[in-house]
């Protein structure tokens, strides 16, 4: 177990100095003009909205639903895909396929996991949204245009969630 740990702040530690070492550069001015994504934390994660449904649904969401329970993991994905979207959602240790916008999908909390994630994919046009909630953190992320990637992360600490 303690070997994990270890591994994890090793993990840590590379996507910390990568972060910081990308953050230096020439100036203010981009390399490259087209927009980019990253994700943004939230104090709370969105509830999709119940109303339209399907891939072509554009509604904002709404918090209508239940919150999620401190043992759970919530992934969302919502906004409008009109040629759909492949989406993909789990821990370090799962990968697994979620469909329809909408999306929101639930599962346990395991304590030895560093890191749940979510990305969705456009299939040509559209504007999405996702996120994964854990323990009331979100961690949120944006696609819009061509084939872009929304993509959500909730990383846990170097001693478990």
């Amino acid at each position: 177990m303690k070997k994990r740990y270890i591994a994890g702040g090793i993990v840590a530690a590379v996507v910390i100095i990568g972060a910081a070492s990308s953050c230096g550069g020439e100036g203010d001015k981009p390399s490259d003009p087209r927009p980019t994504h990253t994700a943004t934390p939230t104090s709370g994660a969105p509830e999709p909205s119940t109303g339209g449904g399907g891939t072509g649904s554009g509604s904002e969401p709404t918090s209508a639903a239940k919150k999620p329970q401190g043992d759970q993991v919530v992934f969302k994905v919502w906004g409008s895909a009109p040629s759909g979207v492949d989406i993909t959602y789990g821990s370090d240790g799962t990968n697994l396929q979620g469909s329809g916008l909408p999306m929101t999908k639930t599962m346990k909390l395991k304590g030895d996991a560093l890191y749940y994630q979510v990305t969705a994919q456009l299939k040509g046009g559209g504007d999405i949204h996702c996120s994964v909630t854990v323990k009331g953190k979100t961690k949120e992320g944006r696609a819009q245009g061509g084939y872009n990637i929304c993509s959500a992360q909730a990383n846990g600490g170097l001693f478990g969630w």
